[in-house]
């Protein structure tokens, strides 16, 4: 395994400490400046545009973060920093701008976002984009396929498969039903053997991480952490919590 000791040794904040209340809006530079602020490990997630460079946000359309619409892999890059978000004078960044902020000071875990449609190049401009940065980063995907390409083009960078139990929200209902109980029973694990598990907080504890955490000591990171009950589940099933909503 390849989960070095940073990755569980501070809170992560979801998104990076974002608050939408006071125009901090999540993924944003202004996220991740509070988040460094407070000395917190930072999640964020990437995507590509349609020109093939990693940009930070979460959403496959454009409408719940900004003043623009339609989906987000239409645009490219250029288009897309130019986007005005709500609530902010932010704009989107880069996953090198990203790197060129942080700097180092605290661990990423950067969630790679897909379509689960086994295109892999967000996974490949990753890594050559993480190949020249000295600070601690992880990457991770609730898709197989993009854990095991990280594997492949990349195999010194820890990786993570971010999971549920059931995958019982209607967002997963493109799945079969023998996929959901594929994944939520790591049974792709001799394909991607990940170096740590990102797990749904509500459905924890759950068999396949704790036989796996217990037989290869492999750490589990929990998400998202919101409520007090939350944290409890987290500090007594996970090594770490990924967390939003409040400051701990």
């Amino acid at each position: 395994m390849n989960a070095p000791g940073w990755l569980t040794a501070r809170p992560v904040a979801h998104r990076a400490l974002h608050d939408a209340a006071r125009g901090i809006i999540e993924n944003t530079p202004s996220a991740v400046a509070a988040a460094l602020a407070r000395n917190y490990a930072i999640e964020v997630d990437i995507q590509l545009s349609a020109d093939g460079e990693a940009l930070v946000f979460h959403d496959d359309d454009l409408d719940r973060l900004t003043h623009a619409t339609g989906p987000f892999h239409a645009l490219n890059a250029a288009a897309l920093k130019a986007v005005e978000m709500r609530g902010t004078a932010d704009r989107m960044m880069t996953l090198r701008e990203l790197l060129d902020q942080v700097a180092g000071r605290v661990p990423l875990v950067i969630e790679l976002k897909s379509r689960f449609d086994g295109d892999t190049a967000v996974a490949a401009r990753a890594a050559e984009v993480l190949a020249g940065y000295d600070g601690p980063a992880a990457l991770m995907s609730f898709d197989p396929d993009l854990v095991a390409a990280v594997r492949r083009f990349a195999p010194h960078i820890p990786r993570g498969i971010t999971m549920e139990h059931r995958y019982d929200d209607p967002e997963w209902d493109m799945l079969s039903p023998a996929t959901k109980f594929a994944w939520g029973n790591l049974l792709h694990f001799p394909r991607t053997r990940p170096d740590f598990i990102a797990h749904y907080v509500k459905e924890l504890p759950a068999t396949a991480p704790s036989i796996l955490k217990r037989v290869t000591g492999l750490p589990i990171l929990t998400w998202t952490v919101r409520s007090e009950e939350d944290r409890r589940t987290a500090a007594r099933h996970a090594d770490q919590m990924i967390f939003e909503g409040f400051t701990p």
